[in-house]
């Protein structure tokens, strides 16, 4: 089992930047592939960022590709999603996942994501 939870949701005005945070716990952090969803209401579930277990790899959604950056520290056990240029069309839940390092190259459909926290609200003011 790993134990995923995220933090630093919150209101931002358009053109503003949040960070959020994911806090994993359990089994080896090392051993899985992480990646950041998010949902909006009355929309289906839809990728944002992942990174591989080593860090070297990094995937984005077209829509935040040069807003967002995702990073990840072993020692912490984290993962960081940077969200800078927010847009009110980014409004939404979002939620940390992990799945098994194997799985990257799926990492985009949530349905290979394992693990997932209970999410954290981003509201962008327009």
């Amino acid at each position: 089992q790993v134990q995923l939870v995220e933090s630093g949701g919150g209101l931002v005005q358009t053109g503003g930047s949040l960070g959020l945070s994911c806090a994993a716990s359990g089994r080896a952090f090392s051993s899985y592939a992480m990646g950041w969803f998010r949902q909006a209401p009355g929309k289906e579930r839809e990728f944002v960022a992942a990174i591989d277990w080593a860090g070297v790899s990094t995937l984005y959604a077209d829509s935040v590709k040069g807003r967002f950056t995702i990073s990840r520290d072993g020692a912490k056990s984290s993962v960081t999603l940077q969200m800078n240029g927010l847009k009110p069309e980014d409004t939404a839940v979002y939620y940390c996942a992990a799945t098994y390092y194997t799985n990257y190259g799926n990492i985009r459909r949530s349905h290979v994501m394992e693990y997932w926290g209970k999410g954290t609200l981003v509201t962008v003011s327009s």
